[in-house]
């Protein structure tokens, strides 16, 4: 991926000079790096494996990196990236069976719409909501917390999470549909309304 057309020469930089300029720019990247794969992996340990390894990558291209606009978009498309390489190894058999299971309980059914109302997840802004909702989604089986996820918090459309899941369009929405009646539920029964996360 060419991160940029234009890029200026520059003097090289010392090591000690390059490795503190990249410490900079890790931490100023990390925490959107690893929240990107925590949520998608609702794994913390994995979380941050992922994240290590997404740095690793940046550190290999730092000089395109470093001044780019662009490299926050980098870094998210390659934690995302991961941390599906991450949960394919996981989600074959669960693909197989779900798909068996769909396929049982609803047949051909049409392709569904739903509301997109989600105030539950919309703009989690300060650090109370944050952690009632991160937990929450920690919560929800894999198959509905990653469309969840990448939907809410990645903008994705259906169409592309079906395509990245591997999936069908129904299933997607279906799943993003009961991830959010699921996380509704968990919220409840820890006393939180949704009223309580709005903004």
């Amino acid at each position: 991926m060419n991160l940029s057309d234009d890029d200026a020469v520059q003097a090289p930089l010392s090591v000690g000079d390059r490795n503190a300029e990249f410490t900079r720019f890790m931490r100023k990247y990390q925490d959107m790096v690893y929240s990107t794969t925590a949520r998608l992996s609702g794994n913390d340990a994995q979380a941050e494996d992922i994240a290590q390894e997404v740095f690793l990558r940046a550190h290999r291209r730092f000089d395109e990196l470093k001044d780019n606009p662009r490299a926050a978009g980098w870094l998210k498309t390659v934690a995302t990236n991961l941390t599906f390489t991450h949960l394919s190894r996981y989600r074959k058999r669960w693909v197989f069976f779900s798909q068996l299971q769909s396929q049982d309980e609803d047949g051909d059914a049409p392709e569904q719409e739903f509301p997109a109302a989600t105030s539950v997840t919309d703009d989690v802004q300060d650090d109370e909501r944050h952690e009632f909702v991160e937990a929450a989604l920690r919560a929800l089986p894999e198959h509905q917390r990653v469309p969840l996820v990448l939907f809410h918090f990645e903008e994705m459309p259906y169409e592309e999470i079906a395509i990245k899941l591997s999936v069908s369009l129904p299933k997607v929405k279906t799943d993003i549909h009961r991830a959010r009646q699921a996380l509704a539920g968990i919220l409840a029964r820890r006393g939180i309304t949704a009223a309580q996360l709005e903004p």
